[in-house]
C-alpha cells in the first residue's frame, strides 16, 4: 500500500524546495483552521568553537506559522549563517527552469507511454481535479506526478509564501545573514529528470492511486511537525519498498552529502542555522543518522 512517504516528502518536508514554486492551475485558497502555537523540533551539533542548529521546515503551508519562538528563535537569532537547500533569492527563477526541463523530447505523448490501465486511472485523476486529460501530454512523467500532488494542496490553500522556508528567508534578509545553499535549483530539478523513465511512470502511478488522500496525509505530517513529534513524523514518512530508488535519490543520498558538508563545517568557527525539509531530519537514514555514523553527536534541543 502506498503511504505518505516520498510523494509527500518530495513536496512538503524532504526538500525539492525548487519544485514547490510551480504555479498550480485552478488553485483556490481556503481558510485553514486556527491551531495552537507550534513547537517544531530542533537539534544541535557543536564542538568547542562551532554550533550548528538543525531545523526542519515545511515547504508549503495553508497559513503562516509562528515558528520563531522559544529555543528555535534563540538559535536563529544567535546564528550568523543560514544554510538552506537552495539559495533563498533564486526560487523565483525555478518555475521557468522546471517547465523547460519537463518537456518531452521524444515526440511522444505522455499518455501514449502508459499501459492501458494506468492511462485510464491517470486520465480519471486529471478529470477529478478539473484538468483536461491532455494537460501534461507534452511533459515527462515526473512532472505530471509532481503537479498531481501540488494541485490538490494549492486548492486546499497550501502555498510556498506561507511555508516555513519563505518565512525563514524573510527574517534572514532582514538580518542580512550570510546564506550558504547546499544545492542549486538546477541540481534539484535534475534529481527527478535523471530518474529512469520506468521509475518515473511507477512514481506517477503511485501518485494517482494516492491522490484522494493527499490532503489528509499532508495535514497529518504538518500536525506532527508542529508538535515537534519527530518519531511520529518519521513513521508517517516511512518509505515502502516500491519507493526504494526514489527514496535513495531524493532523500538518502542527499542526507549523506549534507552530513559530509556539516562535518566539514565544524572545522570552521561560528554559529550556523540549517533550515532544510523536515523529512531529512526524521526516520532511518536521516541527516542525524548520517552524522552519528561519522562519530558526531547530535543533541535534541526542542
Amino acid at each position: 500500500m502506498f503511504r505518505i512517504n516520498v510523494r509527500v516528502r518530495s513536496w512538503l518536508g524532504a526538500g525539492l524546495l525548487a519544485l514547490t514554486t510551480l504555479p498550480a492551475p485552478l488553485a483556490i485558497a481556503q481558510d485553514a483552521p486556527a491551531s495552537s502555537a507550534p513547537q517544531p523540533a530542533l537539534w544541535k551539533v557543536a564542538d568547542k568553537d562551532t554550533t550548528i542548529w538543525l531545523f526542519g521546515t515545511i515547504h508549503v503551508l495553508p497559513q503562516p506559522v509562528d515558528w520563531h519562538t522559544g529555543p528555535v528563535a534563540k538559535a536563529f537569532d544567535s546564528a550568523q549563517e543560514l544554510v538552506t537547500e537552495i539559495p533563498i533569492d533564486t526560487t523565483a527563477q525555478a518555475p521557468g527552469a522546471i517547465l523547460e526541463k519537463s518537456k518531452r523530447q521524444d515526440g511522444k505523448s505522455l499518455r501514449d507511454t502508459l499501459a492501458p490501465e494506468d492511462r485510464t486511472a491517470y486520465e480519471a485523476a486529471l478529470t477529478s481535479i478539473g484538468l483536461p486529460v491532455s494537460a501534461f501530454d507534452g511533459n515527462k512523467a515526473w512532472f505530471a506526478a509532481l503537479m498531481l500532488t501540488l494541485i490538490p494542496l494549492k486548492t486546499a490553500g497550501y502555498n510556498t509564501e506561507t511555508g516555513i522556508d519563505a518565512q525563514v528567508a524573510v527574517r534572514a534578509r532582514t538580518r542580512h545573514m550570510l546564506n550558504r545553499p547546499l544545492e542549486t535549483v538546477t541540481y534539484q530539478i535534475g534529481l527527478f529528470d535523471t530518474l529512469p523513465e520506468t521509475t518515473q511512470r511507477t512514481y506517477l502511478g503511485e501518485v494517482v492511486k494516492a491522490l484522494p488522500d493527499v490532503k489528509g496525509d499532508v495535514d497529518a505530517m504538518v500536525a506532527a511537525w508542529k508538535a515537534g513529534d519527530a518519531e511520529h513524523l518519521a513513521k508517517l514518512l516511512n518509505e515502502d519498498e516500491s519507493d526504494a530508488m526514489i527514496a535513495k535519490v531524493l532523500i538518502t543520498d542527499r542526507n549523506v552529502a549534507w552530513a559530509k558538508w556539516l562535518k566539514a563545517r565544524l572545522a570552521k568557527p561560528g554559529m550556523v542555522f540549517v533550515a532544510v525539509g523536515a523529512g531529512h531530519l526524521a526516520g532511518p537514514g536521516s541527516v542525524q543518522d548520517q552524522l552519528a555514523a561519522a562519530g558526531i553527536t547530535v543533541t535534541r534541543v526542542q
